[in-house]
């Protein structure tokens, strides 16, 4: 890709399915290069977004621009992008070396330039000696490399991944998010990759976006989205969160305010510029932020799950409701129906407008 400017640029995006808004007003810049991913629950819009860049759906209203070319009415194929698919499509008649070919092929390309493209595509995801394998001969894990060596070797300015991995297992899952890292950084393209898997995008993203309902909430690095979440619906999708009631009293700087916590008094937290004071809050404390202290405020336990390297606690305050908090799978932690003191610090809490 060639030129200044974002890789991929939408503005003021509208989608709309008879009377159905899908996507409203959407403006969102991708850097080349990056790892970009887009989240958020089934029926938010980022499977719309991700078509309406690959072209396989037309925008009802704004702009789209991919290496600063206007594609907005610009034909799939005319594109400088490719999409893997969850279905990984490929051709169940063709063998790997087939199917990593066929779009070189159609776009009549070389016959000797195919098999050094080809050959470099199985190198880089890892499938030498498998060349000839059909795909019912391969795991889940080889066909989505597979697709992804077929969309890599036409080239593109952007590799558009519509939840590749939503078929595989948990463990499958976890060893292709690290390949899928390690082949963003080998080949440089422009990753946009759409999942409902917040973990799966921290891992991977260099920035993430999240929506809800059609709208971009927030855009930023996976530690920005984790701990400074800007919504409500933000604060409550990415990550476990205890959701505690406030207002906020005072400002104490930029980003900073004195807020009042229903049953635990005044408190200093984060939160985004321009709350105002009387603004009803959600002071946000993540569970491991939540730690056992001398003194806080009482609580008792009202389960505890084992999950390996966490402990999850689900707790009961009289004075604040139901919380949460983790500590390591190998600290043992109290005993159900247990009575404790819980507390965190002051800079670990966040506050969002209720």
């Amino acid at each position: 890709m060639t030129g200044e400017g974002p890789a991929v640029s939408l503005a003021a995006v509208t989608k709309r399915f008879g009377d159905l808004e899908a996507v409203r007003a959407l403006d969102l810049e991708i850097n080349r290069g990056e790892f970009f991913s887009i989240i958020g629950p089934s029926g938010c819009g980022k499977t719309t977004t991700l078509r309406m860049i690959a072209g396989f759906e037309q925008p009802t209203e704004g702009t789209i621009h991919v290496g600063g070319r206007d594609v907005t009415r610009v034909r799939p194929y005319r594109r400088s992008v490719n999409t893997v698919f969850q279905s990984y499509a490929l051709f169940p008649h063709l063998d790997v070396w087939e199917n990593i070919a066929f779009g070189l092929r159609e776009a009549r390309r070389p016959r000797d330039e195919i098999a050094s493209r080809v050959a470099d595509a199985i190198k880089l995801v890892r499938l030498e000696g498998r060349e000839h394998a059909r795909p019912n001969q391969l795991s889940g894990g080889q066909q989505q490399r597979v697709a992804l060596a077929r969309a890599l070797v036409n080239q593109p300015d952007v590799l558009l991944l519509d939840e590749p991995l939503g078929a595989l297992d948990l463990k499958l899952r976890a060893e292709l998010q690290t390949q899928l890292k390690d082949l963003h950084r080998a080949v440089g393209v422009t990753f946009c990759y759409v999942t409902h898997d917040q973990g799966e995008a921290f891992s991977m993203s260099d920035r993430v976006a999240v929506m809800n309902n059609g709208v971009l909430e927030q855009v930023g690095a996976p530690e920005e989205i984790y701990r400074r979440p800007r919504t409500a619906f933000v604060a409550d999708f990415v990550g476990a969160a205890n959701r505690l009631q406030g207002r906020i009293r005072e400002a104490d700087g930029p980003g900073r305010y004195i807020a009042e916590i229903d049953g635990i008094g005044s408190r200093r937290v984060g939160g985004p510029d321009g709350l105002r004071v009387g603004t009803s809050v959600l002071i946000v404390v993540r569970p491991e932020e939540l730690t056992v202290r001398a003194e806080g405020f009482r609580a008792s336990v009202v389960d505890v799950a084992f999950l390996g390297a966490q402990r999850t606690v689900r707790l009961h305050s009289t004075s604040i409701g139901d919380l949460v908090a983790t500590t390591p799978g190998a600290i043992d932690a109290p005993g159900r129906g247990s009575e404790l003191f819980l507390d965190f610090d002051d800079g670990q809490a966040w506050a969002v407008p209720a």
